[in-house]
C-alpha cells in the first residue's frame, strides 16, 4: 500500500483517501481548465470588438492569451466553438432566468415587466454591437453560426413566453406571440441601427419602445379580462 506524509509521520493511503486525493487533483485540474478557457474568451471578445470577427485569428488570441494554438484547439475546435461558448455566457447572463422564474411564480408583475425592459434597453458599447451584428451576418452564410443563433432564438422566446403570459394570462397566445415577435424586432432593430448613429439618445428610444410594451400589454390584458380571465 503506497504511503503519503501526514502529520509528523507516514500514513497508509486507504481506497478512501486514495479517491478523495483523486477528487481534489481533478477539481484542480477543472479549475484550471475553466480559468484559462475564461480567458481564452475574454481575450477572444476583445480581439473580435477591436478587430472584427472575421480579421482576428486563432493566431493572435494564441499571442494576446499566452496560450499556445495547439492547446487553444484542445479547449475550442474552431473560432466557431469560441463565439459559441461566448454566447452561451451571454445569453445566461441576459436572460437571467432564475431571477424570471422566481418573478412569475412569485406573481410579481413589476419584476417580470422589469425582466422584458431588458430586450429594448442597450447596455452594450457601440463597438459590441458591430460584433455582433457582424457575427450576425454570418447566418446566412455558416451553418455553425447559424445554428447558434437559432438556439439562442429558441431560448429567448420561450423566456419572453413564459413572461408575457404571466403578465397578460387571459389574452390569445396568438397575440403573445405577435408582442414578442414586436419585442425581439424592435430591440435587435436598436442594435444595429445603434452601429449606423451611435450618436442620437438611445435611452429615450428605450423608453418609447417600453411605451409601446406597456401599451400593448394593456390592451391584452383588458381583452383577457373582457373575455373573462383575470389580470396579474
Amino acid at each position: 500500500m503506497p504511503l503519503i506524509p501526514g502529520r509528523g509521520r507516514w500514513q497508509p493511503v486507504t481506497k478512501a483517501r486514495r479517491l478523495n486525493l483523486l477528487q481534489c487533483g481533478n477539481a484542480k485540474r477543472a479549475s484550471r481548465v475553466d480559468e484559462r478557457r475564461r480567458h481564452l474568451l475574454d481575450v477572444s471578445r476583445a480581439l473580435f470588438v477591436e478587430h472584427g470577427f472575421h480579421q482576428t485569428g486563432v493566431a493572435q488570441i494564441a499571442a494576446a492569451s499566452g496560450i499556445k494554438v495547439g492547446q487553444i484547439y484542445r479547449d475550442f475546435a474552431s473560432k466557431e466553438d469560441i463565439i459559441a461558448a461566448m454566447a452561451e455566457v451571454d445569453i445566461a447572463d441576459f436572460l437571467d432566468e432564475a431571477s424570471l422564474r422566481v418573478a412569475v411564480e412569485s406573481k410579481d408583475a413589476l419584476a417580470i415587466r422589469a425582466w422584458v425592459d431588458r430586450f429594448v434597453s442597450i447596455d452594450d458599447t457601440v463597438e459590441e454591437c458591430r460584433m455582433f451584428t457582424e457575427i450576425l451576418a454570418e447566418v446566412g452564410r455558416n451553418p455553425r453560426i447559424a445554428e447558434i443563433h437559432r438556439r439562442i432564438d429558441c431560448r429567448m422566446r420561450q423566456c419572453l413566453a413564459a413572461a408575457l403570459e404571466a403578465l397578460a394570462p387571459a389574452s390569445p397566445a396568438s397575440e403573445r406571440e405577435a408582442l414578442s415577435d414586436l419585442i425581439m424586432v424592435l430591440g435587435m432593430g436598436m442594435m444595429i441601427r445603434r452601429v449606423i448613429d451611435p450618436a442620437r439618445d438611445w435611452a429615450v428610444i428605450s423608453r418609447r419602445i417600453g411605451g409601446i410594451v406597456d401599451a400593448t400589454l394593456d390592451s391584452l390584458r383588458q381583452d383577457g379580462v373582457m373575455a373573462g380571465g383575470s389580470a396579474l
